[in-house]
């Protein structure tokens, strides 16, 4: 599933090829513009969720999900740029896999938790690092706008052992797979619906693998999951 803004209208259909079918008529995709594929209101990320990634960071496996949020006016689609905004010196990328809720839920057991999965799709941790130490808490750092890439389609797949692949400008940062996840994706819905009542469009955000990295103004930004297609993003600087 995908969502996309032609002339006044914001659609939703399903990718096929280089066009997207909705309402009975096909779109060419260089003639829309496609936007985060769910609106959500609220998303929960995730850190520290794959084993090299502690490893990297010299850090012990945490014993249940760290979760913390991004505002919906941080989520951007694969037309937008990420702006680096004057406050921060240091903005990283995170290629994560998301997944996005389908009907609202609340304690739900991980063996049920397929059943509140509308699918999956490729996400961009945007973070001020330099904020994130400063402030000693991560919610400046985080929430930005345009700190929360999406897209650039739902997919609904099994998210159990996914390559998993961030790119700057071409060049190869993070390459993983989801089989290295700490917490798996019905583990973290439970968790997290048993802090919080999730509603359609919600999204987790499920963590990074090793890599992460910095960013500059006219950089190029991909996220690419195996199953999902790839998240490409402009970077700019803001005033």
């Amino acid at each position: 599933m995908a969502r996309f803004h032609y002339g006044d209208e914001i659609l939703e259909g399903e990718m096929s090829g280089d066009s997207i079918a909705a309402r009975g008529k096909e779109y060419a995709l260089e003639e829309v513009e496609l936007l985060a594929p769910s609106e959500p209101s609220k998303v929960v990320c995730v850190g520290l969720n794959y084993v090299e990634h502690a490893k990297e960071l010299e850090m012990d496996l945490p014993t249940e999900p760290i979760i913390f949020l991004k505002p919906p006016t941080a989520v951007i689609g694969p037309a937008a740029d990420i702006v680096l905004p004057p406050s921060s010196g240091q903005v990283d990328y995170e290629g994560e896999l998301a997944v996005v809720i389908k009907d609202k839920c609340r304690c739900v057991p991980a063996r049920e938790a397929d059943d509140y999965i509308h699918g999956f799709a490729n996400f961009n941790d945007v973070t001020a690092r330099d904020l994130q130490r400063r402030d000693g808490q991560w919610t400046r750092a985080k929430s930005f706008d345009t700190f929360a890439p999406m897209g650039p389609y739902v997919v609904d797949l099994d998210p159990s052992s996914l390559k998993i692949q961030s790119r700057v400008n071409g060049i190869v940062r993070q390459s993983s797979s989801t089989s290295d996840l700490i917490f798996s994706v019905q583990e973290l819905i439970e968790f997290v619906s048993g802090i919080m009542t999730l509603l359609p469009g919600d999204v987790i955000a499920t963590g990074t693998p090793p890599g992460v990295g910095s960013l500059s103004a006219g950089d190029v930004v991909e996220v690419e999951i195996e199953g999902l297609g790839t998240l490409k993003n402009g970077v700019v600087r803001g005033s």
